[in-house]
């Protein structure tokens, strides 16, 4: 699989240069980390300003991708179930969202879409977003491959299950599904060069197979695909330290990112923008020997 440098309404993604920040803007009422933002009651157009707000601060501390989710993917086997939103809630949420961000910062962030509806990724990639982000990998709906075939859109695809059981190696199977699913992908039309994966911490996985996941992240180099690592604020950093909860997790995060980042992360999707922007600055300059000096 050949890696071709790509620009779309934004900043040039340049895979193995860098590692990029992916900032998340939760434009829900409810979230794990409780930074969601479309609160109960809250006006539309509030919901838009402070999402704009949120990210003026992402974009100014160094964030290329703002991450804009309508829906919470907290895993219910962690978190528990909660209400799940319609394709058409969930599109009307985000889509004024994202073509806000579009405008604002066109040439200087990425949009991307978090979702696993191909509705929704239709919506938000018409409105500007150039990245769909499916914790599913496109497998409980084609649609959003199909959605990022037609507009040329990168596609992220993410490992997850319903239960944290590998009976054939946790690795093993991380690894052949995403195999699978990049195939998938590139059968619905999505070009090889817009393919991102992620091995999904957290989801699927015990806190103790988060820790193994990112052990042995490197081993995922053999997709020869951008990855993407989800960190932020979960749980196995809240457990390593003790039982902190996610707003003390700062320190594990960027711990996790610059680890990750040394085994062979392209990109990180965070909360704490600005900390782990400096700490990715510090790794890429070691990992990838990228002068920050001056």
């Amino acid at each position: 699989m050949q890696r071709r440098n790509v620009q779309a309404r934004g900043p040039e993604l340049r895979w193995g240069e860098r590692t990029y920040v992916m900032g998340i803007i939760n434009v829900t009422p409810d979230s794990f980390s409780g930074d969601g933002i479309a609160l109960e009651g809250r006006p539309a157009d509030e919901v838009v300003q402070a999402a704009v707000t949120q990210a003026e601060r992402f974009v100014a501390a160094g964030a290329q991708i703002l991450d804009v989710g309508a829906e919470s993917t907290r895993p219910a086997a962690v978190y528990g179930e909660h209400p799940p939103v319609g394709a058409g809630a969930e599109a009307e949420r985000a889509a004024p969202v994202v073509a806000e961000l579009a405008r604002r910062f066109a040439g200087r962030a990425l949009v991307s879409i978090d979702t696993s509806k191909g509705v929704v990724a239709q919506a938000a990639l018409e409105a500007g977003a150039t990245i769909v982000n499916d914790v599913w990998a496109a497998s409980r709906d084609p649609g959003t491959a199909e959605a990022a075939a037609r507009h040329g859109a990168h596609l992220v695809l993410m490992h997850n299950k319903d239960r944290a059981e590998y009976p054939d190696g946790l690795m093993a199977e991380i690894i052949a599904h995403l195999s699978a699913a990049l195939e998938r992908a590139a059968g619905l039309g999505v070009s090889l060069d817009r393919l991102i994966v992620d091995p999904g911490i957290g989801f699927g996985k015990s806190p103790a197979q988060s820790i193994e996941v990112l052990h042995r992240l490197a081993e995922l180099k053999v997709l020869a695909t951008p990855i993407l690592v989800g960190t932020s604020r979960k749980r196995f950093i809240g457990e390593i330290l003790g039982g902190l909860p996610p707003d003390e997790r700062l320190e594990g995060t960027a711990a996790s990112v610059a680890l990750a980042i040394a085994a062979g992360a392209d990109a990180v999707r965070v909360h704490d923008v600005a900390a782990v922007v400096r700490t990715v600055r510090v790794a890429d300059a070691i990992v990838r020997h990228r002068s920050q000096l001056g």
